[in-house]
């Protein structure tokens, strides 16, 4: 993205995105006079306050509500999203996992990776992601991995659970909408993100090359509360490529991976005229969906890591035989 089209983002009427503008994307100093006022005037937006007043009551909307604290600026600095935080951490149980029932009660699950991905994604968010108590849930995620270094669907009545073809991962028995939920714990963590872990998953996240163009940018539409974040297995059922771009980014993925760069390609074939990533079904986030996806690709273009899984053809549904 160049000056120009950045400057574009900062007309924007948030100053919270304005100011995510000018410290991520043109480096200007947290501490500059500007870029703090901007990060005041953010904090006292209708659209943090709003949040911020919220009573959230069941353990996945604590974890989403600091999900989008996060993504507007927000920390553990403030007392409020501390309070949340440990409103969430306080569920937590011995082995580092969080209560099934707070997802699904009277289910035959026994086990599913999303129980604790979900709540440790919004801790992590907001700065906690190397809290004792954030490790263990790291560590128990890592205890539900496959060999092949997905993470499967669950536990059910004993037996591994279906994998429904939406979340089928290419050359994996596991769900993709677990490993990517893991995945987006993982990245959050300053030392796990760039580890065997993190990379191998989403080395299998990258082998699975669809195009969804109909599903950009739903995760910056639910971050701002446009879109509601609904559903238990089917929370990641969307293939976002932005945010499997920011994934990839976040990991310190490189260009340089032919999946990366193919899907980079592909991403800026879709930028308008303006230099903007237009969002289509709710355009007045064109602005942010842009943000996203500008810094990504600036991320990957200094990534030091490229996967190395073959390329293996995806389909949702298993292929059927031709008649002769």
């Amino acid at each position: 993205m160049t000056g120009g089209e950045a400057w574009l983002l900062l007309c924007d009427p948030s100053p919270a995105l304005r100011h995510r503008v000018l410290t991520e994307l043109m480096d200007v100093p947290a501490g500059d006079p500007e870029a703090a006022d901007l990060a005041a005037r953010a904090a006292a937006s209708p659209e943090i306050v709003a949040l911020l007043q919220q009573e959230p009551a069941d353990l996945k909307e604590l974890a989403w509500t600091l999900c989008r604290l996060a993504y507007l600026g927000l920390d553990r600095r403030h007392p409020r999203v501390r309070a949340l935080a440990e409103r969430v951490l306080e569920r937590q149980l011995a082995d580092g996992s969080f209560p099934m029932d707070e997802f699904r009660s009277g289910d035959r699950y026994s086990m599913v990776p999303l129980q604790t991905a979900l709540p440790l994604r919004g801790v992590a968010a907001v700065g906690y992601a190397t809290d004792p108590r954030a490790e263990r849930g790291y560590e128990w995620l890592l205890g539900q991995r496959l060999d092949d270094g997905a993470w499967p669907t669950g536990v059910a009545s004993g037996q591994p659970g279906f994998v429904a073809g939406y979340r089928r991962l290419p050359g994996s028995r596991g769900c993709r909408a677990n490993t990517e939920a893991a995945l987006a714990c993982f990245v959050l963590h300053p030392e796990r993100r760039r580890s065997e872990a993190t990379r191998r998953a989403l080395d299998l996240l990258l082998q699975r090359e669809t195009r969804d163009e109909w599903a950009l940018g739903s995760e910056v539409a639910r971050l701002l509360g446009v879109e509601r974040a609904t559903g238990f297995f089917t929370f990641y059922a969307r293939f976002d490529l932005a945010f499997v771009l920011e994934l990839a980014a976040r990991a310190g993925a490189s260009i340089e991976d032919p999946r990366v760069g193919d899907l980079a390609d592909f991403l800026l074939g879709l930028r308008g005229p303006a230099g903007l990533w237009e969002h289509a079904a709710h355009p007045q986030l064109t602005r942010w969906l842009t943000f996203d996806i500008a810094r990504s690709l600036r991320q990957v273009a200094g990534g030091d890591w490229a996967g190395m899984a073959p390329r293996v053809p995806f389909g949702a549904r298993p292929g059927r035989p031709r008649r002769s």
